[in-house]
């Protein structure tokens, strides 16, 4: 008999849920009710909310990302790597009655400190719809993890997004800009200055020389910004993936087009498939088990 299930991705801002019957999404919904985003709620009752008239006594709830951490509902503990993909779903963390969290992943050697969580649960999904041995998850904290059919060797961290949007938000690189625009010239130009130059630090106040000297338009910095930090991101990583491993983006629309474009310019052929896909087959393969 094929039960029915909850998938949930609980993030620090953000919840998104959806409902299964086997294989068959039957409704989803979201909320902003993310894990520091509770307004003085307890996560009890979030998920009461969001999964009203969904459950009854046996619809079981997996629930990965922020919510497993210490700012979430319980900390779900990290597993080591390497890490067998098939003990993601056998060492889950109980919050309650048949309702289960997803344990991250770290790394604690000398030469790499790294914790993931969300992502375990992209890449559960990603090595079945699209196998590869180095996948690239972009993001807020780009990840980028080696792997087998069975196991997740090795992952580091850097954090682009969150550089990008600090940079531009609040630092002396984006005071005073106006609205910006989208500009692939602009980012071609800065993922050329990144790919090829291992300088990036001096390169971000030129980048507020440029446009205060007007050789970059001012409504293009974000896209510039763009273009330099992911080009500095796949150079100072070319070492971190030999020359015949395959590669996997797994990402939205947007940041797929941007690293592409990255990976294209140092000539390495990349395969790719949506964040999202990826998170619900991953988490949908944990439920499904749990649920059976």
């Amino acid at each position: 008999m094929t039960s029915r299930y909850i998938a949930i991705d609980w993030g620090s801002t953000n919840l998104r849920a959806w409902l299964y019957q086997g294989e068959q999404c039957l409704e989803s919904r979201q909320s902003e009710a993310g894990v520091t985003r509770l307004n003085g709620k307890s996560p009890e009752a979030v998920l009461a909310e969001v999964t009203q008239n969904w459950r009854d006594s046996t619809t079981s709830v997996v629930m990965a990302g922020m919510v497993g951490s210490n700012v979430g509902w319980k900390v779900a503990p990290y597993l080591p790597v390497p890490a067998h993909f098939s003990s993601i779903g056998e060492q889950l963390t109980s919050v309650g009655d048949n309702i289960w969290i997803v344990p991250g992943l770290c790394v604690s050697r000398d030469d790499n400190h790294n914790v993931m969580r969300g992502e375990e649960t992209q890449l559960l999904g990603a090595r079945t719809l699209s196998p590869s041995s180095v996948y690239v998850m972009p993001g807020t904290h780009c990840k980028w993890v080696q792997a087998d059919a069975e196991q997740i060797h090795d992952f580091r961290t850097v954090m682009t997004g969150e550089l990008h949007h600090l940079l531009l938000n609040h630092s002396l690189i984006g005071a005073g800009l106006p609205p910006q625009e989208v500009s692939s010239e602009a980012f071609i130009t800065g993922l050329d200055r990144g790919l090829h130059s291992s300088a990036v630090l001096p390169q971000l106040f030129e980048t507020r020389a440029s446009h205060v000297l007007g050789t970059l338009p001012r409504e293009q910095v974000s896209e510039f910004l763009s273009g330099l930090l992911i080009g500095a991101e796949v150079a100072s990583m070319s070492d971190f993936i030999a020359h015949e491993q395959a590669i996997t983006i797994v990402a939205g629309s947007s940041l797929t087009s941007r690293y592409r474009q990255a990976f294209h310019a140092v000539g390495r052929k990349v395969s790719a498939i949506s964040g999202d896909t990826a998170f619900q087959a991953g988490i949908r393969s944990i439920a499904h088990a749990v649920a059976n």
